[in-house]
């Protein structure tokens, strides 16, 4: 049953010049923090200066507030995995998109073989690698190709414009996609995936290297935030109930196995990249949108994890917290 508007809670961001000082405070704050390090198992990524960082927030308004590096380009990485899912979920419903990969997490890292086997039936959830491929496998088309422009065609509406592939990135993951393909083997063996393995595992990874901003993260979060349409182009890219479900997995599998750290520090929806990308979805309010490439050891942005931290809590985001009612 559809939930009546009136009765959804959504809340609004601080005035203009708060979240324009405390996203600026943000910045300020963090951009000297020297810890993490860049991924290194991915060459293309390992080479990218670990000074970059950009902070990006949008607003269900259409507002944008940003500074730093926002305008730089890197690949989406995982990142991409949430936004596929809502394609998927939008293209085939998202009770059969929970019943064909899963929506719990593993509480392993992100590209776990054991999380595969544990399972049972293969199952694992979008936001890890596993169910990542998976997802994927499933986009319309009887092609590798038009799996493929079927993604990136939907990735870009959630941006607000034409996504491009890093050509560099892509052929560096190619060249170290081994792991990556056995997890598409071994979920085949499993019937839990639903187009060749390899080539599902290819289109995958070109989703994975297609390049964006945090500008263009912080719109493609705010469009989770603001029920499926775009608060730029004001397209509506997918409906508003596969919103909540995206959401929900990304609470509990958005950072692989510090999803619960995260959830107990922000309580908001999150996911990273191992390019240094961070995304957080405050429902009703906006999408954030981080760059920092020095992951910690789970493969998550230690800046942004912490920018992420302190604009929950300054700009009230925080779904979790709330105020008594006085007599």
């Amino acid at each position: 049953m559809p939930i009546a508007p009136d009765c959804i809670s959504t809340g609004h961001l601080p005035a203009p010049d708060q979240v324009r000082a405390l996203v600026d405070e943000a910045h300020t704050r963090f951009g000297p923090c020297a810890e993490g390090r860049n991924a290194d198992y991915i060459p293309a990524l390992a080479a990218v200066p670990s000074h970059l960082f950009g902070i990006c927030l949008a607003g269900t308004s259409g507002q944008v507030y940003e500074v730093g590096d926002t305008g730089h380009a890197f690949t989406i990485q995982s990142i991409s995995k949430p936004f596929v899912f809502a394609l998927i979920c939008q293209s085939i419903g998202e009770d059969e998109a929970r019943r064909k990969l899963g929506v719990n997490s593993t509480g392993l890292p992100f590209n776990s073989v054991i999380a595969v086997e544990r399972s049972g039936d293969g199952l694992t959830n979008p936001m890890v690698n596993a169910g990542a491929i998976a997802t994927s496998s499933l986009a319309p088309g009887a092609s590798a190709e038009d799996k493929w422009r079927f993604i990136r065609d939907g990735l870009s509406r959630f941006a607000g414009r034409a996504l491009e592939i890093d050509a560099a990135v892509y052929a560096s993951e190619m060249s170290a996609n081994q792991r990556n393909e056995g997890i598409a083997r071994l979920l085949n063996a499993y019937d839990s995936i639903y187009f060749d393995p390899i080539e599902a595992t290819d289109i995958y990874t070109r989703q994975c290297s297609l390049r964006v901003t945090s500008r263009d993260l912080a719109v493609m979060a705010a469009t989770l935030a603001n029920g499926g349409i775009n608060p730029l182009t004001r397209e509506s890219v997918i409906d508003p109930i596969h919103c909540q479900h995206v959401l929900a997995v990304m609470v509990t599998a958005g950072l692989y196995e510090n999803s619960g750290d995260w959830l107990y520090d922000t309580g908001l929806p999150g996911k990273s990249g191992v390019s240094g990308g961070l995304i957080v979805v405050a429902p009703g309010k906006g999408g954030l949108a981080t760059f920092a490439p020095p992951l910690d050891a789970a493969g998550n942005s230690v800046k942004g994890q912490l920018t992420a931290r302190f604009l929950s809590e300054r700009l009230g985001l925080n779904l979790f917290a709330s105020r008594p009612v006085s007599a």
